[in-house]
């Protein structure tokens, strides 16, 4: 099983939907009709804010894909063990 695939592909787009979202958040900054002094400002709080987030969410992705790649395989095994057998069944029949 390949564990890293999967988790690039999604942190990517996780991290672009990021991206998108504090670009936008600039945009509707700049274009408020706040003084120069008072915009700067509230940007150098977005981004301080925005960064001190963006250090927590790779540890955060990385217990939950940690997590479910656990629990995808013991889900994995248990479908593969086999089932003990009936107690109504005669013996020599398992599954029947």
């Amino acid at each position: 099983m390949n564990d890293t695939a999967p988790r690039g592909t999604s942190t990517g787009l996780i991290l672009a939907f990021v991206a998108g979202a504090l670009s936008g958040a600039v945009v509707a900054l700049l274009t408020a009709p706040r003084s120069g002094r008072e915009t700067r400002t509230r940007l150098k709080d977005l981004v301080r804010d925005a960064a001190g987030r963006a250090a927590r969410v790779p540890a955060s992705f990385d217990g939950a894909y940690t997590r479910a790649a656990r629990a995808a395989r013991q889900a994995f095994v248990e479908a593969l063990e086999p089932r003990g057998q009936d107690r109504d069944a005669p013996p020599g029949r398992p599954g029947h």
